[in-house]
């Protein structure tokens, strides 16, 4: 994955945090993730994908994103749609992405949406 395309997906993520979850730090967000607050568990995953006050680390990412996704959080389950389809701490795998995609659509992801149209055109 090229950096502009990195960046792009970082710069997406962290525009649908709300202001108070994205001035934490790392050990604040921890908390409020383990608490099951998923805005928090989202970030925490943008902490890791990032490498933002934690060693860079996209299958940790996925394991937060995860959480989030799992609790309806769109933003969570395109980011996760996104590492499926290049296969960013996880195997490559279209489908799934797929799925994910559909599923962020679902919640008003636009972004989902469209990747979801094109995979389906792709056949997957």
């Amino acid at each position: 994955m090229t950096s502009f395309k990195r960046r792009l997906v970082v710069l997406l993520s962290a525009a649908l945090l709300s202001v108070s979850v994205m001035a934490m730090t790392f050990s604040e967000t921890q908390v409020l993730a383990n608490q099951g607050l998923a805005s928090a568990q989202f970030y925490l995953g943008v902490m890791y994908y990032k490498g933002e006050g934690v060693p860079q680390d996209d299958t940790k990412a996925i394991e937060w994103y995860t959480k989030a996704a799992n609790q309806g959080y769109a933003a969570a389950q395109y980011n996760l749609g996104y590492m499926y389809y290049y296969g960013q701490g996880v195997r490559q795998n279209s489908n799934i992405a797929k799925e994910w995609y559909g599923k962020a659509c679902d919640n008003g992801q636009q972004l989902g949406c469209d990747s979801y149209k094109r995979l389906n055109t792709k056949g997957f």
